[in-house]
């Protein structure tokens, strides 16, 4: 999980800004992608998605050209050399392995793909590639955290359609609104599915500008563009 630190980008964005949509120099991002991949698989190369937020996973046998990259939030593989690459910025990226069948998996999980199972998509992936799910260890990285994720009424209402018991992931808030826990509910959602060791980074997105980008810190600022992070898995 790699944060804003180490990039060569500048201005509101300075650092390791690795999005595409983010108004920056198309060569500062390129270089910032290439320090990310080096950091963490030197010589791989980097297969990313076009997110949209949704809950549909693919599988990676090579990266994709920019223009013909497939809409979804998650990827999987078991090609070595191919590294999976999520881009956030206040959404929670997570990560996924089963080490002894050689899978790997990286998930983008708003709270729309959260609810739609994202992550549910992305076990059933990998066990398309022989991953065991009771083997598969996962990763919640660095996300808004529940103390600045202030939702609404009607947002808490679609948790609790869908599932009672998703008051927990909401403390009490201002008049008609609730703070919701991202990271907690994403959580949730791989142990429910079988993930046995589920690690929790615990770190705020939007409260931490010095290391993250975050989507709502700049909304709330006005600022006119907000910098992403990447999470990076891959089979050596």
């Amino acid at each position: 999980f790699l944060g804003r630190r180490g990039g060569v980008s500048t201005g509101v964005v300075a650092g390791l800004n690795v999005g595409l949509g983010a108004g920056d120099d198309d060569g500062a991002v390129a270089e910032n992608r290439a320090r990310a991949v080096g950091a963490v698989l030197p010589g791989a190369r980097l297969a990313t998605v076009y997110q949209v937020h949704s809950a549909d996973c693919v599988t990676a046998v090579e990266p994709w050209p920019d223009a013909d990259r497939p809409h979804a939030d998650a990827l999987v593989t078991d090609r070595p050399g191919v590294v999976l690459g999520i881009v956030t910025a206040d959404c929670a990226p997570v990560l996924l392995a089963d080490r002894l069948a050689g899978v790997v998996g990286a998930a983008h999980a708003g709270w729309k793909g959260a609810l739609g199972g994202v992550t549910d998509a992305t076990i059933a992936a990998m066990e398309a590639l022989g991953a065991q799910r009771g083997r598969i260890v996962a990763a919640v990285g660095p996300c808004i955290a529940q103390s600045s994720y202030e939702v609404d009424s009607a947002f808490a209402a679609r948790f609790a359609a869908a599932d009672a018991a998703n008051a927990r992931f909401f403390a009490p808030g201002n008049p008609g609104h609730a703070q919701f826990d991202l990271e907690g509910y994403v959580a949730a959602r791989l142990a429910a599915a079988g993930v046995q060791a589920v690690d929790r980074r615990g770190l705020d997105t939007c409260a931490d500008e010095a290391r993250f980008y975050s989507y709502r810190r700049a909304s709330l600022r006005g600022e006119p563009s907000y910098g992403r992070q990447i999470s990076l898995i891959g089979v050596s």
